[in-house]
């Protein structure tokens, strides 16, 4: 058990957390019912849970997105090497849990610079020989791309999957722009790679009034970022990739498990994915 496992559920957190401010990973710890979030974190969901009370399908459908397309890229794309950007808290199915299953040698090397993640991080370094962990800034892509945790143990001579899901939304564009962002990441990817992105989406129809109110509360809550973009804008963080069918979709349509047997909820349409291979 990590630091921050115990602390949490005792009610204590190490010194280095700041249990004051909400933690984007925590939030969505707390949205998708785990234990290791405080009350700034709760705060958040809460909020969001007065205008959109559906929230925890959509952090639910957003998780669930993760599984497919990583699943996708193990299974048919034949993908054995990940980078996931902002990997956040550990849940019931994680990238390398995916990935793995499929192929047992896929290796994953996990970024996130959130205190609460850098301890889980590293608990999870000796959990799995193929999966390894680097507390880099995902905003600083060069940074990122030349951390030795990532150049030892990613080959950038074949494919690669580059994940960047649930992240963007919470940059607000202070310095490089986020198209600008994944354009550095992109060119770093050898041909026949795949970038993996999800965001919330400004569906820019009657839900965009849901969309704006949830952005309101991310905004103005302990937690202080979460833009809604529009399907523009989204498209833009994909430069010079082949989108895979169905391009970018609501995350809960992205190849569906199964049939759709209820209508979706208003904030289920404004949360979108899209999986795209570099030519």
């Amino acid at each position: 058990m990590t630091a921050a496992h115990s602390s949490s559920r005792s009610g204590s957190a190490p010194a280095f957390i700041d249990t004051s401010k909400a933690s984007i990973a925590r939030v969505y710890d707390t949205a998708l019912g785990g234990k290791d979030n405080y009350p700034a974190d709760r705060e958040v969901v809460d909020k969001l849970r007065q205008v959109a009370p559906e929230i925890g399908q959509f952090t639910v459908d957003h998780r669930a997105f993760l599984v497919r397309a990583v699943r996708f890229l193990a299974g048919q794309a034949g993908i054995d090497q990940f980078l996931d950007c902002g990997s956040g808290l550990p849940t019931a199915e994680n990238t390398h849990q995916a990935a793995q299953r499929l192929n047992p040698e896929a290796r994953v090397v996990y970024v996130d610079n959130d205190p609460t993640v850098v301890a889980h991080g590293r608990a999870l370094l000796e959990e799995n020989d193929r999966t390894f962990f680097s507390p880099g800034d995902l905003t600083q892509p060069r940074e990122v791309l030349d951390d030795p945790v990532v150049t030892r143990n990613l080959d950038f001579t074949r494919p690669l999957a580059l994940l960047q899901l649930g992240t963007l939304h919470h940059y607000d564009e202070s310095g490089l722009t986020c198209a600008e962002i994944m354009q550095q990441y992109i060119d770093a990817l050898p041909s026949g790679s795949y970038v993996a992105l999800s965001h919330f989406l400004d569906p820019e129809d009657e839900d965009s009034v849901v969309a704006r109110r949830m952005e309101d509360v991310f905004l103005h809550s302990p937690l202080g970022t979460g833009r809604f973009r529009t399907r523009e804008q989204i498209l833009a963080m994909m430069p010079g990739l082949e989108l895979v069918d169905p391009g970018l979709e609501l995350c809960v349509k992205w190849w569906p498990d199964g049939p759709q047997l209820a209508p979706l909820l208003p904030a289920q349409r404004c949360i979108a994915g899209v999986v795209g291979r570099k030519p």
